[in-house]
């Protein structure tokens, strides 16, 4: 029985002396480090201890899936990240997490995804208004305004919110930048505290919550049954007949708003500049969906958009938006007869995985026929877009329904080239794009 001990670890030295990079993107640092040592290996991040980072599909899956009652979220998000949007399904673990599940799921249901499919397609539709033909424009803004009026219509179903979210929007951008200092810096946590600059950002996610609060509160007033997701959750009970107090509803509509905004922007943006990139798979998207009819039947052409659903998924490889999941383990645990101690911390590759040799061929090829529906269940077992296990995303139908709409719609009207080579990308809490400058001409 090998010790995880006997794992190469890179030393807390070599880490402050790749700050910088790693502050600014820890990507290549990472994958340095898994070409050097192999699929799994330790890094030393000092008062926190030492961390295991992985990109093994065997290992993932165990821990995710196989043995995942041994495992809980690590304090990277139980406390670091539920300090700015709450202590609700994304930041939460153990029985409090399971009765949450338990009332948030059916929201997401396909059948209750139905009825809201046509407040999520006038959404977009009124924010593609917006789009005009320019010699450039950075899409991810574009994307990440429609992917929050979408969270905000299918919550709220209001028209007199834009404002409001705006501020949302901006307090919870900042807030997430705030938090990835914290976490790509903890030698500095000490002078956040002291420069008073952690509980500015407190105070804002506080406003944050105050604005939600009044939204909430004009609902209640109106006594008026919407069949948004407000309304759900509003409606949900625990097992003894109870509804969530209005600081948790606060909570979980927050999480709501942070993760289900911004990994489907990312998507969008980075699907986007694929297409753009290789402008064969745009005629052959428009030759599939140019005769759908989405105002009539939306679940109909939804389902017949098959090539777009690979485009988006191919894309979710290449750039998973969760490109890392963590866990802590609760007991000593042995892993492909290797021991790990109880309160091991592992961090787990999506973005490697999805670009791993051993699994994919042509891995940074953007080939979207590997997800045709008669050999998509093969890559379930190194493929995880919205996570895996009893954890994985509640709002994956949500997402991809959302983003189809938007893919289809777009191409349906324009033609898109990029106007750069290659993509940027921004790992904060989850992958982002940056400058995705892309010219959209009329068909």
């Amino acid at each position: 029985m090998k010790k995880s001990d006997d794992l190469v670890t890179i030393s807390q030295v070599e880490v402050f002396k790749n700050r910088k990079r790693i502050l600014k993107n820890p990507l290549p640092f990472h994958q340095e480090n898994f070409e050097k040592f192999g699929d799994t290996f330790k890094v030393n991040i000092g008062i926190g201890g030492r961390v295991v980072f992985t990109r093994d599909a065997e290992t993932i899956k165990y821990i995710l899936q196989k043995n995942h009652k041994n495992y809980y979220k690590s304090s990277l998000q139980t406390k670091d990240l539920a300090k700015y949007i709450g202590n609700g399904l994304l930041t939460s673990n153990g029985d409090f997490w399971r009765a949450h599940r338990r009332m948030v799921q059916p929201a997401f249901h396909k059948r209750k995804l139905q009825g809201l499919l046509s407040i999520m397609l006038s959404s977009i539709e009124q924010e593609l208004e917006r789009l005009n033909q320019a010699d450039t424009i950075d899409i991810f803004p574009i994307m990440g305004d429609i992917a929050f009026q979408v969270v905000a219509q299918s919550l709220f179903s209001a028209d007199n919110l834009r404002k409001r979210m705006r501020k949302l929007q901006h307090i919870t951008e900042t807030n997430q930048e705030m938090l990835i200092k914290e976490m790509r810096q903890p030698y500095l946590k000490w002078w956040f505290q002291l420069s008073g600059k952690t509980n500015r950002h407190l105070a804002k996610a506080e406003e944050a919550r105050n604005l939600l609060n009044e939204i909430i509160e004009e609902r209640v007033d109106l006594a008026e049954e919407k069949d948004d997701l407000l309304d759900m959750l509003l409606k949900a009970r625990y097992e003894d007949g109870s509804p969530m107090s209005r600081r948790q509803l606060i909570d979980e509509v927050l999480i709501l708003f942070t993760a289900g905004h911004e990994t489907t922007a990312n998507a969008l943006s980075f699907t986007l500049f694929l297409l753009a990139k290789h402008p064969q798979w745009q005629e052959d998207i428009f030759d599939e969906i140019k005769e759908l009819n989405f105002s009539e039947d939306i679940m109909s052409a939804i389902g017949q958009a098959q090539l777009v659903k690979n485009c988006i998924e191919e894309a979710m490889r290449l750039y998973p938006p969760v490109y890392v999941i963590d866990r802590v383990s609760l007991g000593d645990d042995t892993i492909k007869n290797r021991s790990f101690e109880k309160g091991t911390v592992w961090l787990m590759s999506m973005y490697e995985l999805h670009r791993s040799k051993k699994f994919w061929r042509e891995p940074e090829a953007f080939d979207p026929t590997r997800f045709n529906e008669l050999n998509s269940k093969d890559y379930s077992d190194f493929y995880y877009p919205f996570g895996a296990g009893p954890r994985m995303c509640v709002g994956n139908n949500f997402a991809m329904f959302e983003m189809i709409m938007v893919i289809s719609t777009i191409l349906k009207d324009y033609r898109v080239s990029a106007a750069s080579e290659k993509v940027e990308i921004n790992p904060l809490i989850s992958l982002k794009p940056q400058n995705v400058f892309l010219k959209l001409e009329k068909r």
